[in-house]
Parts: C-alpha cells; structure tokens; sequence
C-alpha cells in the first residue's frame, strides 16, 4: 500500500458543541463524518487556550513542556519548532502544506514555515504556476477552502500532510461569531447547561450555531474534494478542535466545558464503520497515534499514547488519569487539572480570589453575568468535582469531609505529574512575562494592555 496521507481540519473555538455529540447543532457533514469513521466521545484537549492548545496536539508534549505558555500573537512561542509533527513528517518523506490558522508561531518569534511546511497556501494571492491553481482565493473561510481543494486536486508525487485551519466559531474583532449561513432564531435554542437560559445567552448561542455550521459546510468540501480525487481511502483526516467555546466558564477553564473538544478520526488503521469510544484521550496522543499508523518512529520526547489499541477495540482503556493546564491567555492566570473517569481536580496557582474577566471573550454572555455581579464572586484555590453526581462540575467538593481522601488522592497525582514533567510552579514558581503582551488580570476586556 503507498503511504498514507494525512488531513488535519482544525476549528477555533468549538467545543464539543456540534450534532455528532448529541447537540441541537446541525453539523451534517461532520454527522456524515463521525458515522464514516471513529468518534472520541471524551476527549480533551491538554491547554484551553489557542496556541497552547495546538502546541501540544503538534508535539505530543504538554504546554509547559514544549514552551507554548501562552498565546503566539502575544510574543509567547514553542521551545523547539523542529519538534513538530509536521516536521516530522517532512523529515521522514511527506510533502506538508498550511492552508489558513496555525496559530502557534508568529514571526519575529518564529515562522510558519519553521513549523515545518514545505508551502503556506495563501488564501489572499493567486496560487502559483504548477500548483494546480484554478482561481483567484478568495478571503476568509471561502479562500481557506478553495486552496485546499486546489491543493487536493494536484497530482502528488509523495505522500501529504495537509492541515487546513479555520477561524470560525471563534468570536470576531465585533465580539459576535463570523458565518456565511443565517443565525437561527434565538427563541429555539437551549445555551449551554451551566449558563441562564436567557434571551441574551439565546441569541449569543445561536450566533455560534451559524458559525459552527459554517465550518461544517466548508470542512463538507474538503471532504468531497477528498473523494472527488480518490484520495479517501488512502488518507487518515483529523477533525478536532483547539478548546471549549467562547462563552463564560468554557473557554481558558479547565473544567471539561473548557477541554472537552471535539475529535474525530477517519481512515486505515481502524478509524472506520461509526465506531464510539469512551476512553478519555488527549490531543497529546494525536502526534503518536499519526506515528503508529504511518509505520514512524515515535521519539522519545513525546508524552501521549497511540489512540490505534482503541481502533482495535472501542471499548478498552488507555489511561485512568489526564492532565491539563493554563498558564497565560489574555491575562496571566496559571491554573493545574487532574481528570479520572470520576473526579476532576483543578488548582489556582496565583493569588487573584476575584474572577480573571479578561480571559473570557466579550459577548451578551458575559456581558449578561457582569451586570449580575460575576465580578465579585470568589474564586477557589482548589476545586474538585464528582463527575458521576454532578457532570456540569457546579458543585465544589474541595471542603466536603467526606471527599477528603479523594481530595488527598487527586492532589497526589496532580504533584507527581508536576514534578514528572518540571512543571515551573511545582515549588511556587513564575513565569517571566517581560517581553510579552498580557493583559491585566482585573482588566475587563481580553484587548486591554
């Protein structure tokens, strides 16, 4: 068999709030998609924050590890670009190519080519000659698409890695979600259940739900553009998602509203006939289960777990335990999660008791707890949560006698992860943001300075 092709299709910003996990937010493609290949019902991503978030799906390391601390626009950047899967890949043979966000490397910190792809399809100028150019792109999504398609219709003289990122449903320069389709009407949709039901967190929703589906519609036509040149069968597609949604307590949190994310995976190896799996998996384990599948060496530094043993079987288990983290989005705000299957810990590692506004995006949402006093609850040192008797994680257990030796048990995990991978808080460190772009943590707005 020639070697495998692989397709990342990423969006900003989603969650896991699409059809395929049971929610009233029509995504048929991507329906089509998960009932075609393999649908991780748990997984998560290992930083709720953007680039972060993609760092580590990109080296199989978590944040503090690769050095992604926070975001690539702000000044933060990645240890070791060369670490990248995409790299990677290239050193072993692939042809990669970039169409639209990365997201985790900006210059003068460091290039998109540096990532390791051989070309950045622009999706504002004309292709150039020999690439299998047919049109002008245009701008936005539309042009994010078109290049892929166009990329996808060459012929290729070796196998490809092409990773194809949109911007929607992450919220716009006006606060709303970018579409192309119409918004619902508001009055006919539930938010999400840890958020009032209120026209104002409504409408926000629905807005979102047009936006979502727009990245179904078009991430739809690179798939066919996929069967279109009889390349489906010899291709392993990615379809995930960076973190939770942009709304109050998802988005920069590390309950699963935060880092539950869609993750689905098509093609050879398994990752076909509708398959379900409950198993808790991690972004992290992207990078080695692409290695497993593609018959390369996994290197040392990687910390996840090839997904390919779920493949086999849908029902087994990988791990009884997933870590994740936040250290800088808009503002600083470190913060440590341990997860079981039952119970999920989350420790504060800085000073601030009040709520860090900033690191949540603008929108009627947010604006609608504001005016209600959000600003002037407190915020726990330390959380923890049963995740059988209270899955929207509302109800903290971190004082509750009776959970004191879980409390004990999930502290002693979070510690020895610290340690294991020299996490820089472990004995009450800080990072040093000098030459970075932060906003201050009692600011409102993220683009505050």
């Amino acid at each position: 068999m020639n070697p495998l092709n692989v397709v990342y299709l990423h969006a900003h910003d989603a969650g896991r709030y699409i059809q395929p996990y049971g929610y009233g937010v029509p995504t048929p493609y991507l329906q089509k998609f998960a009932e075609q290949g393999m649908l991780f019902r748990q997984a998560f991503c290992a930083n709720p924050t953007c680039s972060p978030s993609r760092a580590c799906l990109m080296t199989g390391q978590y944040a503090h590890v690769n050095g992604m601390l926070g975001l690539a626009h702000r000044g933060f950047a990645m240890n070791d670009y060369s670490h990248t899967l995409v790299n990677h890949l290239r050193s072993h043979g692939w042809h990669t190519a970039l169409s639209g966000i990365q997201h985790i490397a900006r210059e003068p910190y460091a290039s998109p080519s540096s990532i390791g792809y051989h070309e950045i399809l622009d999706a504002g100028a004309e292709p150039a000659e020999g690439e299998g150019a047919r049109r002008k792109y245009s701008d936005g999504p539309i042009g994010v698409t078109e290049a892929a398609e166009d990329f996808l219709a060459r012929s290729h003289d070796a196998p490809f890695f092409l990773d194809v990122g949109y911007f929607p449903p992450h919220r716009g320069s006006n606060n709303s979600f970018p579409s192309l389709l119409p918004v619902p009407p508001a009055g006919y949709v539930r938010p999400p259940a840890h958020l009032p039901d209120t026209a104002s967190t409504r409408q926000d929703f629905a807005e979102y739900m047009a936006s979502v589906a727009t990245f179904d519609l078009l991430a739809g036509r690179v798939l066919a553009a996929l069967d279109r040149h009889n390349l489906a069968g010899n291709t392993l597609v990615i379809i995930t998602t960076d973190h939770g949604i942009a709304f109050p307590g998802m988005k920069c949190r590390l309950t699963d509203h935060g880092l539950g994310v869609l993750f689905m995976l098509r093609g050879p190896g398994g990752f076909d006939g509708g398959k379900i799996s409950d198993a808790m998996v991690s972004h992290i384990d992207v990078f080695p289960t692409v290695c497993e599948l593609l018959g390369l060496p996994i290197p040392e530094r990687v910390q996840g777990l090839s997904l390919l043993p779920l493949a086999e079987d849908p029902s087994v288990s990988l791990r009884d335990e997933l870590f994740a983290e936040v250290n800088v989005h808009a503002a600083y705000e470190p913060m440590r999660a341990v997860r079981t299957t039952r119970w999920k810990y989350i420790r504060r590692l800085h000073d601030r008791i009040e709520p860090v506004l900033s690191n949540t995006d603008n929108g009627l949402a947010k604006t609608y707890l504001h005016e209600r006093g959000w600003d002037g609850r407190a915020t726990p040192e330390e959380e923890l949560y049963d995740l059988v008797f209270d899955p929207v994680e509302g109800h903290n257990l971190a004082g509750d006698s009776a959970a004191a030796e879980v409390l004990k048990d999930m502290r002693s995990r979070l510690d020895a992860w610290m340690k294991e991978t020299n996490d820089p808080f472990l004995n009450g460190g800080t990072l040093d943001l000098d030459d970075k772009i932060v906003t201050p943590s009692e600011a409102y707005s993220p683009s505050d300075r």
